[in-house]
C-alpha cells in the first residue's frame, strides 16, 4: 500500500505549517538546553515533512515492526529534527517533557541520536558519514531478505538525510561505491545541500561535483529546491522506482527563517537566540509559546504516525498465513542470538582437533568453525575487505551476494575496511543477521570508528582480525600490529578474543555468538600453532576469559605464566624448561580479558594464584599491569616490528621460552 494513498495532497502552505512544528520544537529545545545544532532541522524540515507524511511506512505504536521503512539521520548533529518527528508522530519514548530535557543527563533526547535510548532511533549517528554507511547495510539487509523471503514479508525502503560533512568523510564513498555496485535500489539518500560547514562555506575546503562522483558509482542523482515540497515529493517518488540507489540533492538554507544567522555557519552549532527566534516567528507566522503546538499541527502528525498501523496489521496476517517453513525461518532469524546450537555443532570439531593434535593456524581453525556453523545457519553473513583468502572467512559452501542475486551469504566488500564495518552495523541493526567480516588486525585502524559504534550500540558484530602479530612475518612493520590489542581492549563493551589453538578458536566463536550485547574481535594467527588443549572439552573454558591451561606439578606454584594467543605455546615451553630446574610453574591462557573480568572474584583469584606472575604477548605490554606487578614483568614489544620470517622475529625480539624462563627464575629469586 502506498503511503501517499491515505492522505490528501499537501500544498506548500500546509506543508510549511507542518514543518513549522519541527522547526519550532527544534529551536525551543536548543534554546532551553543552550546547546545544540538548530541550523539543519530548520533547513531540512520541509524535506522531512514530505518524506514522513508522503512516503515513510511505519507505525509509531509498533516501532519494531520488521517491515517498516528505515530512516537514518546521518547528519546526527541535527538530532532535534529526528526527536521532533518522533514526538509529533506519537512515539511513546518522546513525550514533550523529553524534548524539554534535550541534551540533559539521562534524557532520551541526547545530543546526537543514540540507538537503544528510545524507539524510533534506528542507529547511533554523530560521527559524520557513519549513518549513511550504516544505511547501506540496512538496505543490503532488506535486499537479501526480500530475495530469501519474498516481498510479501520484506519490502521496505531505507532513507537517510546526510549533510556535506557526511560526504567529505571517506567512509561514505566506500559505502556509496558498494551500494551502487550491488544495485541497492531501495536506498534513497536526501542530501542537505546547504553548502555550509562549521568553518564556513564549503568553498573553503571542497570543489567536488558530488552528484557526478555519486553518479559515477552507479547511482541515480537528482537535485531539487529543498524548500519546494512538490519538487521534493516528485523526486522521492521517482527514486522509488529504480534498481539503483538514489541521491537527491536538496538545496536548502541552513537555519532557514532565522534572520541574520540563516545561511551562515553561525547557526550550525549554537542557539539561534532571541532575535533569530523572533524573526522566525514572524517569518513563519508562529505565535505559540515555546513547546506549544496548535491542534492542526498535532492532529496532522498523529495521523501520519498511526497511518501505518493498518499496513502493519496486514503484514502480520501475511506472516501468519505464510508457508509454515517460511514463517518458521522468519521467526528464527529475527530472534536474538545464533540460530543453532553452536556448542553441539562445534563439539565434534573440538574432539577431532584434540585427538589429532594438528599444528594449525587459528585463522584456518576459524575457517573450519565458519564451515561448521554456516552449514545450518540462516543468520550468519560473512565477508572480507578483499582478504578472503588470507582471513579465511569464506566457507567453501558460501555463496556471494552479487548485483543481480542477493540470495547468498557472503559479501565481497572490496578494499573498504571502514565501509565494511559500518555496513555490518547496518546489517545487524536491520535484524535477521549476525554479520562477520575480516581484515588484518593492523588494519582494524581503518575500521575502528564503526567498531566503536558497534560497541556503543551493543551490536553482536564479529570482526575476524587475522595476522595477529609479528608472527605474520615478511610483510613487515606496516602489517604487524603492536598497539592494537591494547587499543581494542580499552574500548568499552568490546570483547577481544585471542585464542591459542584450534580448540580455543572454536570456543571463542561459540562465546562470541552467545554474547548478544557485545561485538567481538577475534584475533587469529597466520602462523601454525600447536594444539595445547586436549582434555576437559565439555566446558567452554575460553568463555570464562582465562583458565589454568597447565597447573604446576609437584606442589604449590612458584610462578604463574600468563599469555594469550600465539604466545601461549611459548609459555608452555617455558614451563617445561623451568620444570627441568625443579621450578613449579603454572600456565594461564587468557583469550579474553573482558570475559575474565566478569567472572566471580573467587574464580579469578584461583586462576591467577598468589605466586609471582609474568606475562608474554607479542604486542604492547600496555594494560598487563592489571595482572602483573609492573610492566617489567611482561615480555612484549615496545617498538615496531621488522620484515623477516616470523620465527626469526620472535627470536630477534626475545619472545622465546628461554627468555621467559630466565625472567621467571629472576622473579622468584628477587
Amino acid at each position: 500500500m502506498s503511503a501517499t494513498a491515505t492522505l490528501p495532497a499537501l500544498d506548500a502552505v500546509q506543508t510549511r505549517l507542518m514543518a513549522s512544528g519541527i522547526r519550532f520544537l527544534s529551536m525551543d529545545a536548543v534554546e532551553a538546553a543552550n546547546s545544540g545544532h538548530p541550523g539543519m532541522p530548520l533547513g531540512m524540515a520541509d524535506v522531512a515533512t514530505v518524506l514522513f507524511s508522503r512516503f515513510m511506512k511505519f507505525d509509531a505504536s509498533n516501532p519494531d515492526w520488521a517491515d517498516r521503512d528505515r530512516f537514518v539521520l546521518s547528519a546526527g548533529h541535527g538530532s532535534m529534527l529526528l526527536y521532533s518527528l518522533l514526538h509529533l508522530t506519537g512515539y511513546r519514548d518522546f513525550p514533550i517533557d523529553e524534548l524539554k530535557r534535550f541534551r540533559q543527563l539521562h534524557s532520551k533526547a541526547a545530543g546526537h541520536p543514540e540507538f537503544g535510548e528510545g524507539a524510533g532511533i534506528e542507529t547511533t549517528t554523530g560521527p559524520l558519514g557513519q549513518g549513511l554507511a550504516t544505511a547501506v547495510g540496512m538496505a543490503l539487509g532488506e535486499k537479501i531478505l526480500r530475495e530469501r523471503f519474498g516481498a510479501e514479508l520484506c519490502d521496505h525502503y531505507t532513507y537517510s538525510i546526510a549533510g556535506d560533512g557526511c560526504f567529505m568523510e571517506g567512509v561514505s564513498q566506500e559505502a556509496i561505491s558498494l551500494a551502487g555496485h550491488l544495485k541497492l535500489g531501495k536506498l534513497i539518500v536526501l542530501w542537505d545541500d546547504n553548502r555550509i560547514t562549521i568553518d564556513g562555506s564549503t568553498e573553503l575546503s571542497t570543489s567536488d561535483d558530488l552528484l557526478a562522483r555519486v553518479a559515477a558509482s552507479n547511482w541515480n542523482t537528482d537535485q531539487v529546491d529543498g524548500h519546494d515540497p512538490a519538487a521534493v515529493e516528485a523526486a522521492i517518488a521517482k527514486a522509488r522506482h529504480s534498481d539503483k540507489p538514489t541521491l537527491i540533492a536538496c538545496r536548502t538554507t541552513i537555519g532557514y527563517g532565522a534572520g541574520k544567522k540563516a545561511g551562515t555557519h553561525g547557526v550550525h552549532g549554537s542557539p539561534i537566540g532571541a532575535e533569530g527566534i523572533a524573526h522566525a516567528r514572524e517569518y513563519f507566522t508562529w505565535a505559540h509559546e515555546p513547546f506549544v503546538l496548535p491542534d492542526e499541527v498535532t492532529d496532522f502528525w498523529k495521523a501520519v504516525g498511526s497511518r501505518g498501523a493498518a499496513e502493519a496489521a496486514e503484514w502480520e496476517k501475511r506472516l501468519a498465513g505464510a508457508d509454515a517453513k517460511l514463517a518458521g525461518d522468519w521467526a528464527r532469524i529475527m530472534k536474538d542470538g545464533f540460530d543453532g546450537d553452536a556448542t553441539a555443532i562445534l563439539a565434534e570439531m573440538k574432539a577431532r582437533i584434540a585427538a589429532d593434535k594438528p599444528s594449525l593456524a587459528t585463522r584456518k581453525a576459524g575457517q573450519m568453525v565458519i564451515e561448521a556453523l554456516s552449514a545450518g545457519s540462516l543468520k550468519l553473513l560473512g565477508g572480507s575487505a578483499d582478504l578472503s583468502g588470507s582471513n579465511l572467512t569464506k566457507a567453501g559452501s558460501a555463496k556471494p551476494i552479487t548485483p543481480d542475486d542477493a540470495s547468498g551469504d557472503y559479501v565481497f566488500y572490496g578494499v573498504r575496511e571502514h565501509g565494511m564495518a559500518a555496513i555490518m552495523n547496518g546489517l545487524s541493526l536491520h535484524g535477521g543477521f549476525i554479520p562477520f567480516g575480516g581484515t588484518f588486525l593492523c588494519f582494524s585502524d581503518y575500521a575502528r570508528p564503526a567498531m566503536r559504534l558497534a560497541a556503543l550500540m551493543h551490536q553482536p558484530v564479529v570482526y575476524v582480525m587475522t595476522h595477529d602479530s609479528i608472527g605474520q612475518g615478511e610483510d613487515g612493520p606496516t602489517h604487524q600490529p603492536i598497539e592494537h590489542l591494547a587499543s581494542l581492549r580499552a574500548m568499552p563493551n568490546m570483547l577481544l578474543m585471542r585464542p591459542a589453538d584450534g580448540i580455543e578458536t572454536a570456543e571463542c566463536w561459540e562465546a562470541a555468538l552467545a554474547n548478544t550485547k557485545h561485538p567481538t574481535t577475534l584475533v587469529l594467527s597466520r602462523q601454525n600453532l600447536k594444539t595445547l588443549r586436549t582434555g576437559d572439552l565439555a566446558e567452554n573454558l575460553s568463555a570464562k576469559g582465562a583458565y589454568v591451561l597447565a597447573e604446576a606439578e609437584g606442589g604449590a606454584r612458584q610462578v604463574t605464566l600468563l599469555s594469550t594467543g600465539s604466545e601461549v605455546e611459548i609459555a608452555v615451553a617455558a614451563q617445561a624448561l623451568l620444570a627441568k630446574d625443579g621450578i613449579r610453574a603454572a600456565v594461564v591462557s587468557m583469550p579474553c580479558w573482558e570475559l575474565f573480568a566478569e567472572q566471580p572474584k573467587g574464580y579469578r583469584d584461583g586462576v591467577l594464584g598468589t605466586a609471582p606472575r609474568l606475562a608474554i604477548e607479542a604486542a604492547s605490554p600496555f594494560g598487563w599491569t592489571r595482572f602483573v606487578d609492573e610492566e617489567d614483568d611482561v615480555i612484549g614489544l615496545t617498538t615496531f616490528g621488522a620484515s623477516a620470517p616470523g620465527a626469526d622475529l620472535y627470536k630477534h625480539f626475545g619472545l622465546t621460552a628461554e627468555k621467559l624462563a630466565e625472567k621467571a627464575k629472576a622473579k622468584i629469586a628477587a
